[in-house]
């Protein structure tokens, strides 16, 4: 392989279900090794499957660029609708807007790109715990605690990645070390108290001394 360059077919990169299964995530910034923007690519099989989770940016302050490179896609942007055949690109220069996009055809897939305006861009942390979901599907709940492992030394106290973490080691049977993390996560972002109260894979804590909800 030439050392200046690298390419790679979409399809051969294997999708990973994230967000509970409900999204298709394939990892091409990782896969390639970028380190100057972020890119990632999502599958939608079925209609009405989501191709891009609604969230907004604003807590990294990136632009977005999304194409739609199969199918047909319709986006919800701050409660517009947008149809987005195969070939539309839709900026969302501001991180504030909140923005979601469904499959309207089978086999719809978009292409994300994204960044800081005027800054330096770092690798998003939600790619290192989506990374990490291949093992929770699969059910292998010790490597799912031992990659995320691997994510909080790299990310000290990082909120999301100690919460994940908990998660993780509660389906792993280690309870003590779960609600340790869980317990520092809310330290650190209270707000995270509302998903912990719901949330399934902390179920098995829920009754022990120490639950921090």
């Amino acid at each position: 392989m030439p050392e200046g360059w690298q390419t790679v077919r979409l399809d051969e990169i294997e999708p990973i279900p994230v967000v509970d299964g409900t999204l298709l995530w394939k990892p091409v910034r990782r896969t390639l090794d970028i380190g100057a923007f972020g890119i990632n690519a999502y599958a939608a099989p079925s209609v009405g499957d989501v191709v891009v989770e609604e969230h907004t940016e604003t807590t990294l302050g990136h632009e977005e660029v999304y194409i739609v490179l199969a199918g047909r896609a319709t986006f919800m942007l701050d409660g517009e609708t947008l149809d987005a055949p195969a070939g539309t690109v839709v900026f969302v220069r501001d991180p504030a807007v909140k923005r979601t996009a469904r499959a309207a055809e089978p086999d719809t897939s978009v292409l994300a790109v994204g960044g800081p305006r005027g800054g330096s861009y770092e690798p998003s942390a939600w790619e290192d715990y989506f990374a990490a979901e291949r093992h929770r599907t699969a059910g292998d709940y010790d490597a799912y605690v031992a990659e995320l492992e691997d994510v909080l030394e790299r990310r000290p106290d990082h909120p999301v990645t100690l919460y994940n973490l908990a998660c993780a080691e509660a389906l792993a049977g280690r309870p003590h070390a779960a609600l340790e993390h869980l317990t520092r996560a809310l330290e650190l972002k209270p707000d995270l108290s509302d998903l912990a109260r719901s949330d399934e894979d902390l179920a098995s804590l829920r009754h022990l001394p120490g639950w921090p909800v």
